[in-house]
């Protein structure tokens, strides 16, 4: 008698990510996976979902794991499906988002003969996973020798975790092989139990901070103290205290540039505006700093990094000791932990009573006022909708506890150029590779892991996202309604593409610019959300938003807000804003 090794393999898996603290697991439906699906629906400690796109799925996972913090499990069949982790598993992989990615696949002997539903899986997602495994189809290994394919099974399942989990954090490939039957045979299973205190198989004890000796310390306290006119510039991925940049900027009398994804985007030092700012050519002359101290990854603004060239003495902190530099303009580089780091030298400056200055800070946050007075009185008094303006109120607008997820193109930028300082938001966004693709499965994916955690009533999620971004994921509007999530998307109409407007390809190509860039696709975005059974409030007025959005996050469940603008108007406005910021400083 054969004893079931596919459901034994199965079960071991997910006892082991459960005993890690998994939570979370999406399944796409699909028959080879069936031994492992039925796993997850069968252990009550992993919360599971289904989607019927496998590219969804897989940013479906990806949104539940940056929520949380916690690896997400993506299980889907074998062929074409496992293809279509790819987009997710890139952006995790470049964003630091643990991910369990397993595949199920034929066993050996059916590969590379022509079997349905057959590629090769091996090694599918090349350098872009931080491990990948093979497991191999699992065999009953014979009488008295399952307790050793127990433990290597488990072994598997305890490593995938700690590699996604890193440091640095990033998805696993677990490649599964099952033979026929797929279903539980009924016979009895081969023996593999855990350890029987209920720990995982391995328990890994990663450091959580790379900390910077004394030596790196001193060098970095050297560069500071000798830099009279620096700046501070944090992108998404920081991973900073706010007490600790504003304590820095504080003794060194420097601006703090960034990003809204860093979060760091608060405090008296902190330069909303510097997108309008570096617009303006001479301003951006006047304010080249002798040294910059860059954490996380570079601003989106084109004007700052420009700014940033070579020419400018930077110094790049990164964790994880990666080489965000596309300019090619750092002189230096740190691979440590920055919160420790900035912490270190801000305590030396204050200890040696270094005097800051007043002149160069001051400069900065005169501009920034007399920029940001322009900016709002001039969208203020537009009474149709502008798409900085929404990007504006809907940062403003938001309650403390709220998660903001910002789609690419226009949305992350202009929540960049006209958000004003705050705290008490988390702001996120697929920028990793910066693709449009699965935005709205990873918006509520994040309202599921939001939801997962301790505390979270009444921590609302919205997102802020384009029409082209809104369609390109519709598939993951597929039974939103049903999943028992709150989420609430703002979808910003301009009938195509509209970040392309600002590029020289609106100018260069006239002919072509609408077919190849503009692309208007002519749907009516109200209607397609409503056949998914979401609710829809249409808004023609800028003032109507902020009413709307309340409402929405008042109401629950998933919502959107549609704000229809026009293409060539946005572009116009934008210019207006730059303008006006220039006669405002000037």
């Amino acid at each position: 008698m054969s004893r079931d090794a596919n459901t034994a393999l199965a079960r071991a898996l997910v006892d082991e990510w459960a005993r890690a603290g998994v939570a979370h697991a999406v399944v796409a439906p699909g028959s080879r996976s069936t031994p492992l699906a039925l796993a997850l629906a069968a252990d009550g400690r992993i919360r599971l979902h289904v989607h019927l796109d496998e590219r969804s799925a897989a940013f479906f996972a990806l949104g539940t794991a940056r929520a949380t913090g916690r690896p997400a499990v993506v299980l889907c069949t074998s062929g074409t499906a496992a293809a279509n982790f790819h987009p997710a598993v890139l952006e995790a992989r470049h964003s630091r988002v643990p991910l369990l990615v397993c595949t199920a696949d034929r066993p050996p002997e059916l590969r590379d003969t022509g079997a349905g539903q057959t590629v090769d899986q091996l090694k599918l997602y090349g350098d872009a996973v931080r491990w990948f495994c093979e497991v191999g189809a699992p065999e009953d290994p014979g009488p008295g020798r399952g307790a050793a394919a127990g433990a290597a099974w488990r072994s598997v399942a305890a490593r995938a975790v700690a590699e996604a989990d890193g440091p640095p954090a990033g998805p696993v490939h677990l490649n599964l092989a099952f033979r026929e039957p797929l279903v539980p045979t009924g016979e009895p299973l081969v023996d593999a139990p855990g350890r029987p205190d209920g720990r995982p198989w391995t328990v890994s004890l990663a450091p959580a901070r790379r900390l910077p000796d004394a030596a790196v310390v001193d060098r970095v306290v050297e560069l500071v103290r000798g830099a009279r006119c620096g700046a501070l510039v944090v992108g998404w991925g920081a991973a900073v205290d706010p007490v600790t940049v504003e304590a820095l900027a504080a003794v060194t009398g420097w601006p703090v540039l960034a990003d809204p994804l860093s979060g760091l985007r608060r405090g008296p030092g902190a330069i909303s505006t510097y997108d309008a700012l570096l617009r303006v050519p001479a301003f951006a002359a006047a304010h080249v700093p002798d040294l910059v101290v860059r954490v996380g990854a570079p601003l989106t603004s084109k004007a700052a990094t420009a700014w940033l060239g070579p020419g400018v003495p930077q110094l790049l902190v990164d964790p994880d000791g990666d080489w965000l530099d596309p300019r090619h303009a750092a002189c230096e580089r740190v691979a440590a932990d920055a919160g420790a780091l900035l912490d270190g030298v801000a305590a030396r400056l204050a200890a040696e009573g270094h005097d800051p200055g007043g002149g160069w800070i001051g400069s900065w946050v005169a501009a920034e006022s007399a920029a940001r007075a322009a900016i709002d009185a001039l969208v203020d008094s537009w009474p149709e909708p502008f798409e900085g303006r929404i990007a504006r109120d809907v940062v403003a607008a938001l309650p403390d506890g709220a998660t903001l997820l910002m789609a690419s193109s226009m949305p992350v930028r202009d929540v960049e150029s006209f958000a004003a300082p705050r705290d008490g938001l988390r702001i996120t966004a697929n920028r990793g590779v910066n693709g449009i693709d699965g935005f709205v499965s990873t918006v509520l994916g994040t309202a599921a892991g939001v939801a997962s955690g301790a505390g979270a009533g009444g921590s609302p999620v919205v997102a802020l996202v384009g029409d082209l971004c809104f369609l390109h994921d519709a598939n993951g509007l597929l039974g939103a309604r049903d999943r028992g999530l709150d989420a609430t998307f703002v979808v910003v109409d301009n009938d195509g593409g509209g970040i392309f407007s600002f590029l020289p390809q609106a100018d260069a190509a006239p002919e072509h610019f609408e077919t190849l860039f503009g692309t208007p696709h002519g749907v009516d975005l109200g209607a397609l959300a409503r056949v998914h059974g979401v609710p829809v409030d249409e808004i023609e007025k800028a003032g109507d938003l902020v009413p709307a959005l309340d409402a929405a996050i008042r109401a629950g469940g998933v919502r959107a807000v549609l704000v229809r603008t026009d293409r060539a108007a946005n572009v116009t406005r934008h210019r207006e804003v730059w303008s006006a910021v220039a006669a405002a400083i000037t």
